[in-house]
Formats: structure tokens, C-alpha cells, sequence
């Protein structure tokens, strides 16, 4: 981490005197932007995988706690917007492993991903790592595995039309209308009407007011699995180190900053390993919420923004429980929306990465073997998905693997 050398950390006067009214505003638009799509995912992908709600809060309880540490940590050290919360196509991944594989295999490859990105960041290997799978294979894959987030959505359209249609003409209005959208962020509002909705009709439970709760952790011990390492490691290292980190660098470079990847990386690894011990899985980067972070005032009173989200976030993570047991008491279909509204550009972004240029074949093929959900071996369709992918593109699409065509990674993939 020698990049530190050349920065002056700002003193606590300093990092007042740059705070403001406004950096306040866009690190607490971010932060409603995390805890609403991006925790409904989580909420989709545990309940789906049988996961209890104390351990569903307990992973909440680390994406936000851990890495709102390293936000206000890297962030003050680095004097740039660094703001760290979790792979959402990671989280996705995840959902169909919990299928056939315990949460402690899980678990179990959550550790090995976080010290192989840990050693990459360490080593100084990353730039070769995530130049070692072109893109619109890597895209293909992401693709396959995001794509029920957008058919849940249709079919809470129809499931529940008195909650879904009212959320999704709220999002569609304010995404509509730059002016409001600006003023209250379409998925929030989103929430916001849904949220009205589901009180109006009654279909809120009734645990849902049983009192605030504090967190109690779940310390959850790792079962080492090599089918669970095979099919989680090598895609989970990919959703961080090229989608979600590749994400956040191109977000934060295009309003000005220069963000140390080789420590990013390295914060990546050691936010991961902490966030494993309580069932959380991998830290990234984050794109979306870092753009929001930045998204008006002076670049270079931009971590501000990130330092009060990241406290925000800690404060966050206490109450996880009592947040968690809210979220479970609304309708299916409320989460589903969320979910759905929260992935809807990401997934048009996704199929924008894997078919806009070369390896077009080997893209479609990572998708349909992603898609089609086959375990082979008790390994998940995602591995294979990449693999023949690759393998497809190496046979039939050779010319691609030209030096220049594995491309940038795309500006809007996916983020936590």
C-alpha cells in the first residue's frame, strides 16, 4: 500500500470543514439505495435457501458493520470517495449453491475467495487476473444468473398486482422525469409507494413491530468443501475483482478521482475474510453507490460523503435484526419487486457486456449453461457456464483473443 505515500490524511478539523449539507444528502441517498433492492436480493437469495432469520440478520449485520469500517478508514486514508459494501452478482451466485450445498460449505468458500483476492491484491497480480477471462464471457455468465431476478418481477406483476403495478408506476415515473428522479431516487420511491401499499391493505405481519433489536452475530464455522470450492471461488473472485471493482474504479475515475486498486484490492480481501466469519459474503467496490456518493459538490470533498455512509452503515448493522424481521413480514412479492426494480438496468447492462462486441458466441453459450441451473458433480451451472464459455470461444472464436479484445470492463455492472 505504498500509494500513501504522496496523500496527506485530513485531520478531524479538516474532514469537518469539508463536510457539508450536501455531502450529508448523497451519503444518505446512498445508503437508502443499499438497504433497499440490494438487501431484498439477499432477502430472496437466504429465504430461498432455507437460511433462519437470525442468520439472514447476521449477514446483514457483516456487509454493513465490516465494510462500513473500511469505507471510513480507506476513505480518510486515501482522501477519495472508497466506499465498500458487497458483490451483488456474487450474492445471486450464492443462491443456487444453497440448493444442494450446506450454508458452512458456503461459508467455506466465501474464506477461500476472500484470501485469494487477499493475495492478488497483495501480490500486485490483479490487472493480469482480471484480464485473464474477456469480459462478454464473464457478462454472459452474470446475465444467466441475474436473469430470474427480472421474470420474478413479471411475475409479481401478476402474483399481486395491488402492490406491484402501484410500485412500478412509481418507478417509472420518477425514472421518467430526471427532475423528480434527482429528488427522489426511483427505487426509493419505489419502496416508498410499496411500502404504503402493503400498510393500506393490511399486509403488513404483525411481528414485524415486536420491538427494536440489537444484533448478536452468528458466529458461523466454515465447512471446507472442494465441490463448494470449485463452484464458488473462481466466480465470486470474478464478480469482485472484474465486475463489481472494475465497476467502481471506471464510476469513480469519471468524476475525477484515481482510486488505488492494488489497496482496494487488498481491503477486499481482509473485508471478505471478516465478513465470512458471520455468514457475509464477498466485499467489492461498490459502483451505484459510490456514483451516488458523487453525484454533485467538489470532487475533492467527495469522502466526506463516503466517511458519514460508512458510519451510517455501522449504525446501521446493530439494528440489522429488527430491519431484517420488517423486510420478512412484507408480502413475497414486495421483495420480489424490489429485488426485480434493483437489477433492471443491471441486467440490461449485463446483456450490453456479453453481446455489443467480440466473443458473441462464447457469451450466448455462458448463458444458456447458466440459465439451464444443471449441477454437475455437486458443482453449480455457474462454473460451468464460464467454462464453456471459454471453451467455446477458444474453438470458434479464436481471432477475438486478440490482445485488445477483452475490452473495459462495462460502466454499469453490477454493483452492491
Amino acid at each position: 500500500m505504498s500509494q500513501t505515500a504522496a496523500i496527506r490524511r485530513p485531520t478531524l478539523r479538516e474532514t469537518w470543514a469539508d463536510f457539508g449539507p450536501l455531502y450529508a444528502t448523497n451519503a444518505v441517498i446512498g445508503m437508502l439505495f443499499a438497504t433497499t433492492g440490494p438487501i431484498a436480493i439477499i432477502l430472496s437469495v437466504g429465504t430461498a435457501g432455507h437460511l433462519s432469520p437470525a442468520e439472514l440478520a447476521s449477514w446483514i449485520f457483516g456487509i454493513f458493520f465490516f465494510n462500513g469500517i473500511l469505507t471510513v478508514a480507506m476513505s480518510w486514508a486515501y482522501r477519495q470517495p472508497l466506499c465498500f459494501f458487497w458483490t451483488i452478482p456474487g450474492t445471486v451466485l450464492v443462491g443456487p449453491a444453497l440448493q444442494h450445498l450446506a450454508f458452512g460449505e458456503v461459508i467455506g468458500a466465501y474464506y477461500v475467495t476472500g484470501l485469494v483476492i487477499l493475495v492478488l491484491g497483495a501480490s500486485g497480480w490483479v490487472k493480469r487476473a482480471m484480464q485473464a477471462v474477456p469480459m462478454p464471457i464473464v457478462m454472459g455468465m452474470v446475465a444467466g444468473v441475474f436473469l430470474r431476478f427480472g421474470l420474478d418481477l413479471i411475475r409479481a406483476l401478476d402474483a399481486d398486482p395491488a402492490i406491484a403495478v402501484p410500485m412500478v408506476l412509481a418507478f417509472l415515473l420518477l425514472a421518467a422525469v430526471p427532475a423528480l428522479g434527482r429528488r427522489l431516487p426511483p427505487l426509493i420511491g419505489a419502496l416508498l409507494i410499496g411500502g404504503a401499499c402493503v400498510a393500506l391493505l393490511g399486509r403488513l405481519g404483525g411481528a414485524a413491530f415486536d420491538g427494536l433489536r440489537f444484533i448478536h452475530p452468528v458466529l458461523l464455522p466454515p465447512i471446507w468443501s472442494l465441490p463448494a470450492v470449485i463452484e464458488l471461488v473462481v466466480p465470486l473472485a470474478i464478480t469482485v475483482l472484474v465486475v463489481q471493482n472494475g465497476q467502481g474504479d471506471a464510476v469513480l475515475q469519471n468524476v475525477g478521482h484515481r482510486p488505488p486498486m492494488t489497496a482496494v484490492t487488498v481491503a477486499c480481501g481482509i473485508g471478505s475474510l471478516l465478513a465470512a466469519s458471520v455468514g457475509a459474503v464477498s466485499t467489492c467496490l461498490t459502483g451505484p453507490t459510490g456514483a451516488l456518493v458523487t453525484s454533485s459538490g467538489e470532487p475533492r470533498r467527495h469522502y466526506t460523503a463516503a466517511i458519514f455512509m460508512g458510519l451510517l452503515a455501522i449504525l446501521f448493522s446493530l439494528v440489522a435484526p429488527t430491519f431484517t424481521r420488517l423486510m420478512l413480514a412484507t408480502p413475497r412479492e414486495f421483495i420480489m419487486m424490489l429485488g426485480g426494480l434493483a437489477m433492471l438496468r443491471v441486467l440490461q447492462a449485463a446483456f450490453l457486456g456479453a453481446f455489443r462486441g467480440k466473443f458473441t458466441l462464447g457469451a450466448l453459450v455462458s448463458l444458456l449453461v447458466t440459465v439451464a441451473d444443471i449441477t454437475v458433480g455437486n458443482i453449480g451451472a455457474a462454473f460451468w457456464g464460464l467454462l464453456a464459455g471459454l471453451l467455446v470461444a477458444w474453438l470458434l472464436e479464436r481471432p477475438d483473443f486478440a490482445p485488445d479484445a477483452a475490452g473495459d470492463p462495462p460502466a454499469d455492472a453490477a454493483a452492491g
